[in-house]
């Protein structure tokens, strides 16, 4: 018997494992039908005329685009979605700035109280947005800024989760390149943007993008705050097709499928950087 005949695997636990691959793959294709399919009905649903709206063929049999036209003409949803992009955006790169900062100090410097400070903000993750909805509602009031899109930000300049990944990231950061950093003259600052924050990019990603798709679906905050549909955001506008004489099916789903498209589109643009940062990052 030479050597190669008991190194090399068994032909019948390749075709095992080939099976069990293929077994594999149809399962999470079964599962990507069962997710895509809600977001398929809503596409139909949105072609469909006002009186073939609760037609059950997979496909529209006249398929119209005047629910669109319905909804556009019905509340500005250029401004709202304007308006969403931009709290999305800003809130994004914040919550980044904020996080990256304060992830450093905890992760880097050794200061009193440093461990009751990491607890109180590991505290603030578990307090639901409802505790603090109405003291944020009052300084937003006293400061005059309601029904606009500075109140729609300034209570999200900080997020315990970006903070505790971004510190879970950087206490696994190799000392030595520290070191190398600060035998090189690199201050804390420069040691922050120019060695640690290009190496995180992978977790940096993926904390953006559950960042924005968070702020992008936020409802509770906006339909507090604002008053008029030219400073609200998309989520209030398709809120509204949703009345007490009846819902609206086609210009509700319309305007949910605009309200679903920079989504759709910034997640094809990063799928493979969102794959790969989720992966390394470890989020579930």
């Amino acid at each position: 018997m030479t050597t190669d005949s008991l190194t090399r695997p068994p032909r019948r636990g390749n075709a095992i494992l080939g099976i069990e691959k293929a077994a594999g793959h149809a399962v999470m294709a079964i599962l990507s039908l069962f997710c895509l399919f809600p977001v398929y009905w809503m596409i139909v649903t949105s072609l469909r005329p006002a009186n073939r709206v609760f037609e059950k063929s997979i496909w529209p049999t006249a398929a119209s685009l005047d629910n669109y036209v319905y909804a556009l003409n019905a509340i500005p949803i250029g401004r709202m979605l304007i308006n969403t992009l931009i709290v999305s955006a800003i809130v994004t790169v914040i919550q980044l700035l904020t996080g990256l900062l304060a992830a450093y100090a905890f992760a880097r410097w050794r200061f009193p109280g440093d461990r009751i400070a990491h607890a109180l903000v590991a505290l603030t993750w578990l307090v639901p947005l409802q505790v603090v909805m109405i003291p944020n509602y009052l300084m937003v009031a006293n400061l005059g800024l309601l029904d606009s899109v500075t109140a729609l930000i300034l209570p999200h300049f900080a997020s315990a989760l970006a903070i505790l990944l971004l510190l879970q990231t950087m206490r696994s950061f190799p000392n030595e390149v520290l070191e190398a950093a600060r035998m090189d003259g690199a201050g804390s600052w420069r040691t922050l943007w120019e060695v640690i924050t290009p190496n995180l990019r992978g977790t940096i990603v993926s904390l953006a993008i559950l960042i924005f798709i968070s702020t992008w679906n936020e409802y509770f905050w906006p339909l507090l705050l604002t008053r008029t549909p030219e400073n609200s955001v998309i989520q209030i506008g398709i809120q509204m097709f949703m009345t007490s004489e009846g819902t609206l099916w086609g210009p509700l789903m319309a305007a949910a499928t605009m309200a679903s498209l920079p989504i759709f589109i910034l997640y094809i643009i990063l799928q493979r950087h969102v794959v790969s940062s989720f992966m390394k990052s470890g989020i579930r």
